[in-house]
């Protein structure tokens, strides 16, 4: 029954797409070309609602039982909300960023869902106690927005969030939560099928309703297969989600560094270094992907490995991820410390 539903979440994806298009152009959900945008012609930007409705026909097809299930849909309609208001009216950062906290408030208060402990890797635990619901509103509203900051190129975000998902669900699967590989598979397939016409060069974009619903789905599904555990599987949706965190993370360190406010707006994104150090917009995506799925790859090795041989993963991984930043200027040209210091030394 789930690959049945993973069939029509993917057919219904690719048979929506081409409707809602055609809706965005009639009802003005377009995005028009400006200076941090790599488009140079009108495009319709609602594109979110076909993942979200090929997602439902899939979902409610199988209708996975979990105790979360409703809190972790209405959090997804207010979401939604959000999105298709910013895709339509171009409403503010902070009005943005308060129908994310509800979403997420809503997640943790009526479905349930938070983040209590985590067991350190040798011996010892960490209570969050009262900091419990905090820290996992700050998680869903964190990935969220990496989510939405990755929706730059053709493909980008659906692409990423494809990815991410599957290896979620690989992931959910190995340790045996089937409600979290069924929904992710499910809204795998409905992403992937929406690709098929926002890969470059693009037809339609998904907007903010597609990416803050991507988001915070992956967010909540993040946690909600990991939540509680150990020190080393809490790193695992870390890992999985490495990209847009990694985006997110240097972006906050660029715009200290440059003394902007962090909610700043630029072109200085990992997409945007790509395509500045001479990558075609295809092959900016592609390596992103590339990179997307080395750490889909790398989470489900880090879970195989003991704690030694996955602390040094995590090692070498940082280390690759340093060194990429400072190759193609993603925390600003002049940040190069792992760099400078190889050259000290080579002196």
């Amino acid at each position: 029954m789930l690959f049945l539903a993973i069939a029509v979440a993917f057919v219904a994806s690719i048979i929506l797409t081409p409707l809602v298009r055609k809706l965005a152009f009639r009802i003005g959900a377009v995005d028009r070309p400006n200076y941090r945008k790599v488009h140079v012609s009108v495009m319709p930007r609602i594109g979110g609602l076909a993942i979200i409705g090929g997602f439902l026909v899939g979902y409610l097809l199988l209708t996975p039982a979990d105790e979360h299930a409703t809190g972790i849909l209405i959090g997804a309609l207010i979401i939604v909300i959000t999105g298709f208001l910013d895709d339509m009216l171009e409403i503010t950062a902070k009005a943005k960023i308060v129908g994310q906290l509800a979403a997420a408030i809503v997640v943790v208060t009526w479905g349930g869902l938070q983040i209590e402990f985590i067991n350190l890797p040798f011996g010892g635990i960490i209570e969050f106690g009262f900091l419990s619901i905090p820290v996992t509103i700050l998680w869903i509203v964190g990935i969220t927005n990496a989510i939405n900051l990755l929706d730059g190129l053709d493909g980008l975000a659906a692409g990423v969030s494809t990815i991410a998902l599957i290896s979620l669900s690989v992931m959910a699967m190995l340790m045996g939560d089937m409600f979290v590989v069924a929904t992710t598979a499910i809204l795998a397939a409905s992403s992937l099928g929406f690709l098929f016409y926002n890969f470059y060069p693009a037809k339609i974009f998904m907007g903010d309703t597609g990416a803050l619903f991507l988001g915070f789905m992956i967010s909540v599904l993040a946690l909600l297969g990991f939540k509680n555990v150990t020190f080393i599987s809490l790193v695992i949706p870390v890992i999985i989600l490495g990209v847009p965190i990694s985006d997110t993370f240097f972006t906050i360190v660029r715009r200290v560094r440059m003394k902007q406010p962090i909610s700043k707006p630029d072109k200085s994104h990992l997409h945007h270094s790509l395509l500045n150090a001479g990558f075609s917009h295809r092959q900016s995506v592609l390596i992103i992907y590339a990179f997307a799925a080395l750490f889909g790859g790398g989470a489900i090795l880090f879970s195989q490995a003991t704690q030694w041989g996955a602390l040094l993963l995590v090692f070498i991984m940082l280390i690759a991820i340093e060194l990429f930043v400072e190759i193609i200027g993603l925390a600003g040209s002049n940040y190069r410390p792992i760099l400078n210091l190889v050259r000290m030394i080579g002196k």
